[in-house]
């Protein structure tokens, strides 16, 4: 009886050290980082950035792939479905917490089918106008609906989209009614503001700013609880009686049921590339803000599923639909 004791406890212990050997040893192969959008875009020039600091960082290769379509959903479900292990994550940003309020037939939920790693960056987005435009700040633009409802038009990526939702708080907040004109990317809505044919576009920082600073687009406002590091004159919303702090975002998930020791590995390796330098300074120029503090999986997990409550409530009260 002694010696059957032992024998089990052996065995017990050696599949612990097992166990802990695997865990410990974390990653042992390259580590594919899906991006759910084009090659170019903000998401993919930020993932590509991270995914080369994170090969050193882990000393083993990360690959970023890009897999895009239906808003990021594709990319995402193919996430969804691979293997639970920590060996393919993904870097997605605000339209992932938005999609189950807008798609009917996903195939996945962000929330129940995934694992939150670490916020990378938000990522706001700035309402602009022409600058000969009579209006300056958002309290202008908001005596211009009341005055004038839906001749009062703004310019977004499309129903649904973080700019459309925006545009929906702000009316939501502020009592009153414009029209919601859709475009395909912002250079398309870019003419018709300078026209003024647009009355304002609610628009991403990584291609207006630069229009901003160069004095060819006049800002109302930034979204988001702060100010941009790039844009520090300009105020955000909530600074100007809009109180809305919901703002876009880069973010790494995995598949749901990811080992505890990979997400923390990886929140930890993430966080530690998103202190340095030289990746802070991409991630300004691209007109986000950084991280900081480091936000745990745990913080994340937290912040992650109150954007899909957040952005989800707007989106059903705006009856927006994509199919």
């Amino acid at each position: 009886m002694n010696r059957l004791w032992k024998l089990c406890l052996g065995t017990a212990l050696a599949g612990a050290a097992m166990i802990s050997t695997s865990a410990a040893a974390y990653p042992e192969r390259p580590i594919k980082l899906v991006v759910p959008f084009p090659s170019g875009g903000g998401t993919d020039i930020v993932a590509r950035k991270l995914a080369q600091e994170l090969t050193a960082e882990l000393k083993q290769t990360v690959i970023v792939e890009n897999r895009s379509g239906a808003s990021g959903n594709i990319g995402a479900a193919s996430v969804a479905r691979s293997a639970a292990d920590g060996y393919t994550v993904m870097m997605t940003a605000a339209p992932f917490a938005i999609a189950p309020a807008l798609f009917k037939d996903l195939g996945f939920h962000p929330v129940k089918d995934f694992t939150a790693i670490t916020q990378i960056a938000t990522v706001p987005l700035l309402v602009v106008t022409r600058p000969q435009s009579p209006l300056n700040t958002m309290a202008d633009l908001v005596a211009a609906a009341r005055q004038q409802g839906a001749d009062v038009t703004y310019a977004t990526f499309g129903v649904g989209s973080p700019p459309h939702l925006v545009g929906e708080k702000i009316q939501q907040l502020a009592g009153v009614k414009m029209r919601q004109i859709p475009y395909k990317g912002g250079q398309a809505a870019l003419s018709e503001i300078l026209s003024g044919d647009i009355t304002v576009g609610i628009l991403d920082v990584v291609s207006m700013a630069p229009l901003v600073k160069a004095g060819r687009l006049k800002a109302l406002a930034i979204t988001g609880p702060v100010r941009s590091p790039e844009l520090p004159d300009i105020p955000a919303l909530s600074q100007q009686g809009l109180s809305f702090d919901a703002v876009g975002w880069y973010g790494l998930f995995g598949p749901a049921g990811m080992p505890l020791a990979a997400v923390q590995t990886l929140n930890t390796a993430v966080n530690k590339v998103l202190a340095r330098p030289d990746m802070r300074k991409l991630i300004v120029d691209s007109g986000s803000i950084p991280i900081s503090p480091a936000t745990s999986p745990e913080q994340w997990q937290a912040r992650f599923d109150n954007d899909v409550r957040v952005w989800g409530q707007i989106a059903r009260d705006s009856g927006a639909t994509v199919n």
